[in-house]
């Protein structure tokens, strides 16, 4: 028979598939002897069992009951006993971290009448009708579904009544009373009364955790961190130990890091007399976790021995929650810390110095998404815009927008295209949808490990939390004698918590000073990480990165970042502007006599282009495609042509060159420009257009050999589908290099699904192929970028029918198919055949991946991109190599 429940002594930290992350790392803490409440866990096969059949399996509820009678037999106490009750919590936990995305309800088994026993057991009544009335507050809104604002209602008239601010301020006598407007909260919204068996509040309890896997903030959540959305969440069932019992007691969550620079040290935060939720919420401002030393030094030695035990067992930044209870260490969770991207490579190199991990761990511990964020700029000096707060700095960067003061609506303002920045008392998982929004997060409460930081971590968000002087309300906020109102531009700098009212300027990266100079400052541990862990990719991948650069200072930039040669020169990019009407009069000549003097303006200009971008790039490949203009980018509009035709004939005025611009265009015009004259069918068909191209790369390369330099174009032809096209465009291009000197490869783009599955004929006539994904991803889906993404890829997503857009990462099953098809047969037919992609998945981690495990020579993607490709290349032989590695050992 199947089973769906384990105790913490029966599992380890490899089982997540199972137990989820939170249970396999309890059962792994209690595997090496560290202070953990005991317990058991029910498998995510329970939950998808759940999902799939709407209720649990029929022998779960007795496997739990089992499982916790043992749990009674070792905690000496029985659950929800009148006179000794055992309490326990119920928590979510997933494979993947979720922070705050699923339930978790606490204090399971206090009834009216256990209550009583809990108080005789504790020696606090207030402690136990505390108890009590979060477990009544916490069950409601997480398993009956009641609104939490009639909680926190109760609780503020309960404050006000009382004449204080703070929970702790309420007696015995207050919670007492808070406990019954609690349970009369429950009666009037759901039609019951509060459940008093304690079996029947497990059930629920359990059941209610399953469910919120399917909660709309855990959706939208995974959808953000792409988590599989079939995986499930597990339940872990766990005696309660409780922070909230006085002076000596209390909660926390500790960093063997700090998460947000990666310096060495333990990093975190305390709360006396309180549970773990308050850490959270951030409702309460928090203490360092070096304050802890002072209050309770035995409890934090102890705290200090098993994060140093943890971070060696796991050879990583661990976070830990713990609690305190009467003066003994009990650890509720550890995991693999969130961490800021400037974290994320100080730590890893920092743990390859502390002989932890290796060189090929460390790399892989970092992610390209982590390195493009550590490119985007900062704040400069700050003179001008006053400084209205300074909060604690939870997750560096630099974010400057609008303050909205909710959620959906900071959504709704960034779907205009507006950069909001989310601030509130403190986030709760509600807030997510206003999170993602956001360009940063700004909160009056909370430290480093409240929820706001957490989440904001996870997602590259800038954060500043704990910014107690600000007094946050619906519509604005006063900090000392000024307002923000909802609108007002603020700026919040997530390194050091400061906050600034209006908007302060920016500065570039010392991450791209880095890759501009290759210069490492003595004594910064961030650039010295990002250089070693480069290095090594540099060293490892077998990809070679190119850029996608259509002038000569895009190359020269894409070189000082590594980049070694262009894969894609747009052509057509040349001629927008003032350019733009040569190639508006080219296509609309009447005859080789109006179209020869054109054809002389724009060799000028392409000899002059075609030398800068080859200077730059001296000694390195430049793929250079032909002309590939839709031509609907290059020509007047023909509503408008007509309309200013048809007025002028209504004023009985004669416009001859109007009218003939108007029979010209009406002549040439398209219905699907993107799928008309454009590409190879244009040099075809439009003499002396691509001869002219040709012509004018030779020259450029012939005027910089004589200078000694060392110029090595790429011929690219676009949007061939026939072997036959390219065979034509290739003899006219070998005439012109012939008659100028000095050969040029000549290949073509494969983005027409037919040339990659006709790629063994075509390879005959092409020395190298170059994949263009955004036109091969639009032709294979068939639906255009740009009128699909605003209309239906958000539902898509929401759907699941995309796990992520097609046009950011390569759709491997699709399109990856017909990049594998066309290798294959090229590659049948040529083996030496050269093979690249220039469609922005070249800068794409994933697909970077994909592309070197089918085997091209190189990627090209845009200069920003070049360090983040670099970076997955070598990520890519690695996780190859291990994997090797991983079978051999078997």
């Amino acid at each position: 028979m199947q089973r769906f429940v384990f105790d913490f002594t029966e599992g380890n930290k490899d089982q997540r598939d199972l137990l989820g992350g939170k249970g396999a790392n309890l059962a792994e803490m209690t595997r090496i002897g560290l202070p953990v409440p005991p317990g058991f866990t029910i498998t995510t096969e329970a939950c998808r069992a759940y999902l799939a059949d709407g209720d649990v399996p029929s022998t779960l509820d007795a496997e739990i009951a089992e499982h916790l009678a043992a749990l009674e037999a070792s905690m000496g106490r029985t659950f929800g006993d009148a006179a000794d009750p055992l309490l326990v919590s119920v928590r979510s936990g997933a494979k993947f971290s979720m922070p705050g995305m699923m339930d978790t309800v606490l204090n399971v088994g206090l009834s009216d009448t256990s209550v009583a026993g809990l108080a005789a057991q504790s020696g606090s009544e207030r402690f136990a009708f505390d108890s009590y009335r979060r477990l009544i507050q916490m069950f409601g809104k997480t398993v009956l579904g009641v609104p939490g604002d009639p909680f926190e209602d109760a609780i503020h008239e309960a404050k006000t009544v009382k004449g204080v601010t703070d929970d702790v301020d309420l007696d015995a006598a207050d919670l007492r009373a808070l406990v019954e407007a609690f349970k009369k909260i429950v009666a009037e919204h759901t039609g019951a009364a509060f459940p008093q068996e304690p079996a029947e509040q497990l059930r629920l309890a359990v059941r209610a955790v399953f469910q919120s896997w399917q909660g709309e903030r855990a959706v939208l959540y995974r959808r953000t961190e792409r988590i599989p959305d079939d995986l499930g969440t597990a339940v872990n069932i766990v005696a309660m130990v409780f922070g909230n019992l006085g002076a000596d007691s209390g909660t926390g969550v500790a960093f063997t890091r700090d998460p947000a620079t990666g310096a060495s040290g333990v990093y975190g935060d305390y709360l006396p007399n309180a549970q773990g939720e308050d850490v959270v919420a951030g409702i309460r401002n928090t203490v360092a976790i070096a304050e802890l030393e002072r209050l309770d030094k035995e409890s934090y030695d102890e705290l200090m021995r098993s994060a140093r035990i943890l971070e060696d067992h796991y050879r990583d930044l661990c976070d830990i929650e713990f609690t305190i209870e009467r003066g003994r260490l009990w650890l509720l969770q550890t995991r693999v810390g969130k961490r800021t991207a400037a974290a994320a490579f100080t730590i890893a190199s920092s743990l390859v110095d502390d002989g932890l991990i290796d060189i090929d761990t460390a790399t892989r511990r970092v992610t390209g998404a982590q390195l493009a964020q550590l490119m985007f700029p900062t704040f400069g000096d700050v003179t001008d815009v006053p400084r209205v707060a300074t909060g604690v700095p939870a997750s560096p960067g630099a974010a400057v927008g609008a303050a909205v003061f909710d959620a959906h609506r900071a959504a709704a303002r960034a779907a205009t295209g507006a950069p909001v920045i989310l601030v509130r008392k403190e986030t709760n998982p509600d807030d997510l949808p206003g999170m993602i929004a956001a360009k940063g997060v700004l909160t009056a409460r909370g430290g480093k490990t409240s929820h706001a930081a957490v989440v904001a971590r996870g997602m590259g968000k800038t954060c500043v939390c704990g910014a107690d002087a600000l007094q946050v309300n619906a519509d604005h906020a006063i900090v000392g004698d000024v307002t923000i109102h909802e609108g007002d531009i603020i700026s919040v700098d997530g390194s050091t918590g400061a906050v600034y009212l209006g908007e302060v300027p920016v500065r570039p990266s010392p991450v791209v000073e880095f890759f501009e100079t290759g210069e490492v400052p003595e004594g910064d541990p961030l650039i010295a990480a990002v250089a070693r862990i480069m290095g090594h990719a540099d060293q490892t991948r077998r990809l070679g990165v190119r850029a996608n650069a259509d002038t000569g200072e895009d190359a020269a930039r894409a070189r000082r970042f590594g980049a070694a040669g262009i894969g894609l020169c747009r052509t057509e990019h040349m001629f927008l502007g003032e350019r733009r009407v040569l190639v508006e009069r080219l296509v609309l000549a009447g005859g080789d006599a109006e179209r020869e003097p054109i054809l002389g303006q724009l060799l000028d200009l392409q000899r002059a282009d075609f030398g800068d971008i080859l200077r730059a790039m001296d000694g390195l490949p430049v793929t250079i495609r032909l002309l590939d203009p839709p031509l609907h980018e290059f020509l007047p509009s023909l509503e408008d042509l007509a309309v200013e035709v048809a007025l002028a004939q209504a004023r009985g005025e004669s416009d001859e060159h109007r009218a003939g611009l108007l029979a010209a265009v009406r002549r040439i015009h398209e219905q699907n420009p993107m799928l008309g004259l454009r590409g190879v069918r244009l040099g075809l068909v439009l003499p002396g257009l691509y001869e002219m191209q040709v012509r004018a790369i030779a020259e450029a390369a012939a005027a910089l050999r004589a200078e000694g330099l060392d110029p090595r174009p790429e011929i690219m032809v676009p949007l061939v589908g026939d072997v036959r096209e390219l065979a034509v465009i290739r003899e006219r291009a070998e005439a012109v290099l012939a008659e100028v000197g000095g050969p040029a490869p000549i290949g073509t783009m494969i983005e027409v699904p037919r040339a990659a599955l006709t790629a063994g004929s075509i390879a005959e006539k092409a020395d190298f192929f170059s994949f263009g994904t955004n036109d091969l991803t639009q032709l294979t889906w068939g639906f255009s970028r740009d009128d699909v993404e605003g209309a239906f890829f958000g539902r898509y997503l929401e759907l699941g029918v995309f796990p992520v857009s097609p046009f950011e990462t390569l759709d491997a099953t699709g399109v990856g198919e017909l990049v594998r098809v066309a290798v294959e047969r090229g590659r049948a037919t040529r083996p030496g055949l050269h093979l690249g992609v220039c469609g922005e998945h070249g800068g794409d981690p994933e697909s970077v991946r994909f592309l070197h495990a089918v085997g091209l020579d190189y990627v090209s993607c845009s200069p920003f991109r070049v360090p983040v490709a670099r970076l997955a290349a070598g990520q890519a032989v690695i996780e190859e190599r291990q994997s090797g590695e991983h079978i051999d050992s078997r």
